[in-house]
């Protein structure tokens, strides 16, 4: 039975046995961590216990005093001639417990825990920070590896620790750590929101200021599109995530109304090249955009979605494939879908082009999930959908996702050892772990104030943000984004529940579509409770999905199946090397879009680009729309020469010229992005997909 903390010392012990330890019995050596030899302090050891009583309502320093005094004893009676520091820690717990001080034992515990996950922290971040000066790390692919770069990641690796250390609840963080589940964008913690579908046209007409001065609204399309790039980076500056204009068409359509057709692709040309060469994050890396198109039917509106396709179709100055923009277009009956539509030649230029350079990829105006909003859902090119509003009308503009977290499905699954009840039970307490996670972390995002993110809030893009001021907090705005929770490895979840994958058999497909509804279940239930916009995400694990498995695989070993490569599938993905058809992957995948709705894509993969096959690609998108499929793409592998600028599938040596020099761009995680860049688990994704057109 535990004693009241102010009352330390058990009544029979006189107050003459309440002393110093002889000179004799006390230590003069302790042994440090880093294997230095120190002064033995009993004195140390005497106010360690002090503070952790006093942390449970006591305050008796000569309690204190006597209990030091019975771990030096203790520690005698062990024969231990220099005592190391974890062996004196130990001896105090013991002396705690056995002297009736259950809760000062419990407070001490907890201190020596915190501690340790401090000088751990410190550690880790020392190594985090020598092999960044080596190379930056590749959780992010759009990150280079130039100085900033290197800062960028530094500072990234301080700020990890000091959340987990310091500012997250224990048991957020010990989940995070240990891998049950992963927040994402951590660095970033109480800093700022992920990322806003930008309202390019009001900015455009009121003119906006970056911060070192106004710049007024412009009158040609070149300086529209020129403007829309600083934009871009401006807001970027201000966020963790992607920045997307969810209306590029129809916001730029003014601008180019009394425009000659060159003049128009001028514009859009040089929009492309400042994409892909002006740096944002401190010139760590290019801009994160995406842009949605293909719905706007005036002429101008056309003639912007028409130049700005044939620009990224032409490529970059020697031809180069362009990384960004993410171009997003959006496919609608009545609009472009079919012969007759008054945008369907651009719906034809898109799968032109898409055949081409990988972009566009498409999203689905008439999904189950999108039709009852017209054409105003717009997505970003890592798949984040942000729509319904508890607080607001259904509007993508001036809107964005929060944070999101992500859950370790096969851990669950491993945890559970295979059992569907108990898995079921582990991951209802998961998620409302993560919803809690999300509400703290809100809770700190929205006193943020308008002067924390100057651009962002100070010029008014968020919902409800432009009559702030500078001190204000930015709650207002805030509570119009969502809190996302993500999952990824569903594919190896089923494999541990059910003994096959949802490509390999009726039953795990059916049970695939249980768990990932019953997510979106307490998701909603999440909404309601908290009344904010909970949303549930298909998570675009990049770093996370060989996270997880290095993981799982130190605590559960090498299972076949499971934990034998070095990556778990993306979200609710069909394992990549799959030998599967493109139409029963999109028919597997299909249904999983209505259930996620923070957020999708599903992808077909080809073995070589299908500019000599318009009719085969045109058939995929479509049967990805008549599926359900909310958001959409194909990809292939695009080798191109960086001497002479030949393109095509390219081994070792460019055909054209011999040389060794080879650009490799594929899709990572819904951008397109050099496989120099993927890191190692995406390496080994990359190496197993499997092409899905027979």
């Amino acid at each position: 039975m535990d004693m009241n903390p102010s009352q330390l010392i058990p009544v029979e012990i006189a107050q003459s046995e309440i002393k110093q330890p002889s000179l004799e019995r006390v230590f003069s050596s302790i042994q440090k961590r880093d294997g230095r030899v120190d002064d033995f302090d009993i004195d140390k050891i005497a106010m360690a216990i002090y503070k952790a009583a006093e942390a449970v309502g006591g305050h008796d320093i000569r309690t204190a005093r006597y209990l030091a005094d019975r771990v030096v004893d203790y520690l005698h009676q062990k024969n231990i001639l220099i005592p190391s520091v974890e062996e004196v820690q130990d001896a105090v717990e013991k002396v705690l417990i056995e002297n009736g001080h259950a809760k000062t034992a419990k407070a001490y515990i907890l201190y020596r825990d915190r501690r340790t996950r401090i000088r751990e922290g410190k550690s880790e971040l020392m190594d985090a920070v020598a092999e960044t000066l080596v190379e930056t790390n590749r959780e992010n692919a759009n990150v280079g590896n130039s100085p900033s770069a290197k800062m960028l990641q530094i500072a990234s690796a301080a700020s990890r620790q000091y959340y987990l250390s310091r500012l997250i609840p224990e048991d957020m963080a010990q989940a995070h750590i240990n891998g049950d589940i992963h927040i994402h964008d951590l660095d970033f913690y109480a800093k700022t929101l992920t990322c806003v579908q930008i309202p390019l046209g009001r900015l455009l007409h009121t003119g906006f200021d970056t911060g070192h001065g106004y710049i007024r609204p412009p009158r040609r399309p070149g300086s529209a599109a020129a403007q829309a790039a600083i934009i871009l980076q401006s807001s970027q500056n201000d966020m963790h995530g992607g920045q997307s204009f969810a209306f590029f068409d129809r916001d730029m359509a003014e601008f180019v109304a009394d425009a000659e057709e060159n003049e128009i692709y001028q514009a859009m040309e040089g929009l492309v090249y400042n994409l892909n060469s002006m740096h944002s994050r401190a010139g760590a890396q290019v801009p994160f955009s995406s842009i949605n198109l293909g719905c706007e039917t005036s002429e101008a509106g056309r003639a912007v979605t028409r130049n700005l396709l044939l620009a990224y179709e032409k490529g970059l100055g020697r031809g180069e494939t362009p990384i960004f923009p993410n171009i997003i277009f959006r496919v609608k009956a009545g609009i472009n879908l079919n012969p007759g539509d008054p945008n369907y030649d651009l719906f034809q230029l898109a799968i032109r082009t898409a055949a081409t350079r990988m972009n566009p990829t498409f999203s689905f105006m008439d999904a189950p999930h999108n039709k009852p909003f017209g054409c105003e859902v717009a997505y970003m090119g890592c798949r984040t959908r942000v729509i319904a509003d508890r607080h607001g009308k259904a509007i993508s503009d001036g809107r964005g996702n929060l944070s999101f977290t992500s859950i370790n499905l096969p851990r669950l699954a491993l945890r559970a050892s295979g059992d569907v009840t108990a898995f079921y039970g582990l991951l209802e307490e998961t998620l409302t772990l993560v919803a809690r996670q999300l509400m703290h972390r809100y809770q700190i995002q929205s006193h943020l104030k308008v002067k924390d993110m100057p651009f962002l809030m100070g010029q008014g893009l968020y919902v409800d943000s432009d009559h702030l001021q500078p001190n204000d907090d930015i709650a207002e705005a805030a509570r119009h984004g969502t809190l996302s929770i993500g999952f990824i490895g569903l594919a190896e979840t089923l494999t541990i529940l059910t003994g096959s994958n949802h490509a390999q058999s009726q039953a795990s497909r059916q049970l695939g579509l249980e768990i990932v509804g019953f997510m979106r279940q307490l998701t909603d239930y999440f909404a309601d409770q908290y009344d904010m916009n909970f949303t549930l995400l298909a998570t675009p694990a990049e770093g996370l999905s060989g996270r997880f498995l290095k993981i799982d695989r130190k605590v559960y070993g090498v299972i076949p199946g499971i934990t034998d490569k070095d990556y778990y599938t993306n979200s609710f993905h069909v394992p990549v090397s799959s030998d599967i058809s493109a139409y029963e992957k999109m028919s597997i995948e299909a249904p999983y879009h209505e259930l996620t709705n923070a957020g999708h894509i599903s992808y077909v993969e080809l073995d070589a680009p299908p500019v000599n096959n318009l009719s085969a690609f045109e058939t995929i998108v479509r049967t990805m729309g008549q599926l359900g499929v909310g958001y959409g793409g194909i990809n292939f592998p695009i080798d191109e020469c960086r001497l002479c600028g030949f393109s095509g599938l390219i081994d070792n040596e460019c055909p054209k010229c011999g040389c060794g020099d080879i650009r490799r761009i594929r899709r990572i995680t819904g951008y397109l992005s050099t496989v120099d860049r993927f890191n190692a688990a995406k390496q080994a994704e990359l190496h197993d997909r499997h092409s899905h057109l027979h």
